[in-house]
């Protein structure tokens, strides 16, 4: 079978099984502490925690998955062996509440031995039983279930059942929420298959797990005990490269003489083939057994796997909108990159190489995953950008490294190891690999030492949460927002619940309310509180807190608090204001539309601040856009805010939004989402308020577009009023400077650029001008040289434009009449301004010009010094520097020599 058949064979069967197939997931999680996706459940967990329905009780995919960095890394294990990868894809079928470890066990190895053909005496199956302080106890029940089907194919369950503990056997979400014990069937590749399971968890790459059934069963709480669960889940993840490599290395099971690898499967041969086209090498399917003296084959083989692996993962997170970058996970796609390129040059690969392979990739995932046809050139863009750049970093490094050899060291510090890999994108196995070939060591403890370091940083500074199984009650202390319809915040009936001090600050909390509270970017609502028609309190703020109260701030703090908890009151937004932030609002979706048309699809939000004034907008992007583009982004705007597209919004299920929506930047959603539709051409969830109609903005004009992070880029635009006032404040000064050049402002730039260009010509006259005078000034100063010795000297105050033209005259000066030391200085911005210059054979006689300087300013209540040859200074006392110069004497400022 082919790894596209593969695939498909199990997506069928699970379909045939009532499953729904979904589609994978991005690249790019919503759960903001992980990196990457690196699993199939990660777009279920807001199923398993009861905050969301699952799409269907039973669920099957193909999840694109990356394990670089974090908890999952196996970036630096990539290459030198045969079964790992920073991408692949994981296939996994899911019961939520429906089928448990009967079904998944049955199927498991009706998949693997009935339809692909496995053979049953080369598979075992792990079941958990706990080790000392582990939790729960022992599996029987999936003990039981295996046993059965051991016994009827003639198999014996004390072989083919191997018990684990926490480590390999028990899956925990987090330190809380949901987890169960869990069943490996793992495969014994020897060539003899008789191992008995010895080989099970044994880190051998003959016997590797290929599928991993997850019984969700437990509530971890926070107090380490583990409480059933009110629904039974199963979740499991099978390795699809591992899948179709064992295929293809056995050749569907019917030789066993070859080394396992993922590496031998179709997946990878297009991409070895580009590799061989561009290296003049051949992949010979060797494996390392010692990491550091690699053989040439085990070498050129190693650098195949890692390339074909790295292209794939840089091709789907592009895809997917992680770029490279200098921070967290756009930070690892780097290093990625970085990783394949130094790697690249170990086969002697030109410059640009790793873009050539792109095409590859896509044609063969493609069809499965369209994300990568509809990015292509995007992909493209970026792989050679960043290759471009890394190039120039290489040099830099290999400069260093070169040095350390050169230097004859006996060793390369750990520090020095950190720096090449941190900075410079040098693998520590690549450094060991050229350090080993000049028989230089590496400090590799110091190097552990330094990267613990950076994970200690890293861990602190990463975001623990505690992961909890809903309740219905947990929003029992929410606010009702009733404030979306604008026309509806006025004057609007409201019952007192309490009332918050804290730090002299007041907040009100309401049964309802038309406030909105500040989140998701936009600021929160303010306005005024009524209580017995006749106490007006302005509210200067609303905010949300973790209950999903609403709290308004009160501009004055309230006497007698308990007396008006219950009171009946009348709570009214301030109107003009919320509706210039909606027009914010709804201008950064129409912008966010905009900013995808003309930079692309790769385009998402990274962050956004909407207020009643302006509007800013982060986005995921690797280049800063050209003003064309900028210009372009905000024509496209315009015209649909022009087209009075009409806005809606409306709540539905998560998992009935329309295909088409957008859901960005790790927000985290509910059951329940509402969908903002602009005229059917953007369409996002979001929680803020809008306008009813595109027309409402009037105009957007862009401010300014910045970086703010690699990868990162700022938009920074106004919208209705605002931008009036911008664009009344420009035409207006338009309209006087234009005046002031007698012209009409349509005639303002061919009249601004006649003046530059008739300026540009006077300056060089001037120039011109003062280099002649500065000529004949030089001829004076030089004939009115003194001699001493064989010196010939020149001190004089000088009356010139600027201390770069007092230079430019001492060196005219002294060309004239070397052997010379000159000594000048002039009055600049009211300051004594001092310098000097001498020839080679004035320092070689013993005059240096640093200190000339240092002893003349030192006169005039300042400083200055340099070099021998020339120094500059100045001081304070304006009015003694000419007589200075007059009474300065060579003799006593010569050096000792």
């Amino acid at each position: 079978m082919t790894s596209t058949e593969v695939r498909q064979s199990f997506l069928d069967f699970f379909k045939s099984k009532n499953h729904k197939i979904v589609s994978s997931e991005s690249l790019l999680p919503t759960a903001p502490n992980l990196l990457f996706t690196n699993a199939g459940m990660n777009q279920f967990v807001p199923s398993f925690l009861g905050e969301r329905p699952p799409p269907h009780s039973r669920v099957a995919n193909s999840q694109k998955c990356i394990r670089a960095g974090g908890k999952h890394n196996d970036l630096d294990d990539v290459g030198f062996d045969t079964y790992h990868h920073t991408f692949f894809e994981m296939l996994g079928n899911w019961s939520f509440g429906d089928y448990f470890k009967k079904e998944a066990i049955d199927w498991a190895w009706e998949l693997l031995t009935k339809v692909w053909g496995f053979p049953k005496e080369r598979l075992y199956a792990t079941v958990y039983k706990p080790g000392k302080n582990d939790p729960s106890e022992i599996d029987q029940e999936a003990w039981n279930y295996w046993a059965e089907i051991f016994k009827r194919e003639g198999l014996d369950p004390k072989i083919h059942i191997i018990f684990g503990e926490k480590k390999d056997n028990f899956w925990m979400m987090g330190d809380t929420g949901p987890c169960g014990p869990c069943s490996e069937v793992h495969m014994d590749l020897t060539e003899n298959g008789d191992t008995n399971g010895s080989l099970v968890n044994a880190d051998s790459p003959y016997t590797i797990e290929i599928w991993n059934l997850v019984f969700i069963q437990f509530n971890a709480t926070s107090d380490g005990k583990f409480k059933p669960l009110a629904e039974q889940h199963v979740d499991t993840g099978m390795g699809f490269e591992r899948v179709a490599g064992i295929m293809a290395t056995t050749n569907k099971f019917t030789d066993f003489s070859k080394a396992p690898s993922n590496y031998n499967c179709d997946i990878f041969t297009d991409i070895f083939n580009d590799i061989s086209q561009l290296s003049g090498k051949q992949y010979k399917r060797t494996v390392p057994t010692d990491r550091i003296n690699l053989n040439n084959d085990e070498l050129v083989d190693c650098i195949f796997r890692i390339l074909s692996d790295h292209i794939r993962t840089l091709c789907f997170s592009i895809a997917d909108g992680i770029i490279p970058g200098n921070e967290g996970r756009n930070y690892v796609i780097r290093r990625i990159l970085r990783r394949a390129v130094m790697y690249g040059r170990k086969l002697d690969l030109k410059a640009g190489f790793l873009v050539q392979l792109v095409d590859t990739v896509i044609e063969k995932f493609g069809p499965v995953f369209p994300e990568l046809i509809e990015n292509r050139e995007t992909i493209k863009k970026i792989i050679k950008s960043e290759e471009s750049a890394f190039d120039r970093t290489i040099d830099r490094g290999i400069q260093i490294l070169e040095k350390i050899i050169a230097n004859k060291s006996k060793e390369i510090s750990g520090k020095q190891a950190f720096e090449l890999y941190d900075t410079y994108g040098f693998p520590y196995d690549l450094t060991e690999l050229i350090a080993n070939e000049n028989n230089i060591k590496i400090d590799y403890d110091g190097f552990n030492l330094e990267m613990e370091k950076q994970r200690s940083r890293g861990r602190a500074s990463q975001k623990k949460t505690e992961i909890l199984v809903s309740k219905e009650s947990d929003n029992k202390h929410a606010t009702k927002f009733t404030g979306y319809d604008i026309s509806k915040t006025q004057c609007i009936d409201a019952i007192i619940e309490e009332v918050i001090q804290s730090d002299n600050n007041t907040y009100f909390v309401f049964d309802q309310t038309p406030f909105y509270a500040e989140m998701g970017g936009q600021i929160g609502d303010t306005g005024f509180v009524t209580i017995n028609e006749d106490t007006k309190i302005k509210l200067t703020g609303t905010i949300k807190d973790s209950s999903g109260r609403y709290l308004h701030h009160a501009e004055s703090n309230i006497v007698n608090v308990n007396e008006i908890v219950g009171y009946k009151v009348k709570l009214s937004v301030d109107h003009a204001r919320r509706q210039s932030i909606q027009r914010h609002h709804t201008a950064t979706h129409i912008l966010h539309w905009a900013l995808r048309e003309v930079l692309g699809k790769h385009v998402k939000q990274a962050g956004s601040l909407v207020t009643d004034d302006r509007l800013r907008f982060d986005i995921s992007h690797f280049e800063q856009p050209t003003s064309d583009q900028i210009q372009k982004i905000e024509k496209l705007a315009n015209q649909q805010i022009l087209a009075n597209s009409p806005v809606t919004w409306t709540e539905m299920p998560f998992d009935q939004k329309p295909k088409n929506c957008l859901a960005f930047f790790g927000d985290k959603y509910g059951a329940i989402v509402r969908v903002v539709d602009i005229g059917g051409w953007s369409v996002e969830l979001c929680g803020g308020t809008h306008v009813l109609a595109t027309g409402e903005i009037g105009i957007i004009k862009i401010v300014q577009e910045s970086a703010i992070a690699a990868g990162t880029r700022r938009i920074e635009a106004v919208v209705g009023e605002s931008a009036y006032d911008l664009v009344d404040t420009n035409f207006n000064l338009l309209k006087n400077l234009s005046n002031k050049l007698s012209c009409l402002p349509k005639d303002f730039d061919t009249r601004f650029n006649s003046l530059l260009e008739q300026n540009s010509e006077l300056e060089k006259q001037l120039r011109k001008l003062r280099q002649s005078g500065t000529s004949n000034l030089a001829t004076e100063l030089a004939n009115l040289a003194t001699k001493i010795g064989d010196i010939n000297l020149v001190t004089a105050k000088v009356e010139v434009t600027n201390p770069n033209d007092m230079r430019a005259l001492a060196v005219n000066i002294s060309k004239k009449i070397e052997p010379s030391v000159i000594v000048l200085g002039g009055e600049f911005n009211k300051k004594a301004n001092v310098l000097a210059l001498c020839s080679s054979d004035a320092i070689k006689a013993g005059h240096k010009a640093g200190d000339i300087v240092k002893q003349i300013t030192q006169q005039l209540d300042g400083k200055g010094g340099g070099k021998p040859d020339f120094a500059m200074g100045g001081g304070k006392d304006v009015e003694k520097l000419e007589s200075v110069l007059n009474n300065f004497s060579l003799y006593n400022n010569q050096s000792e020599k």
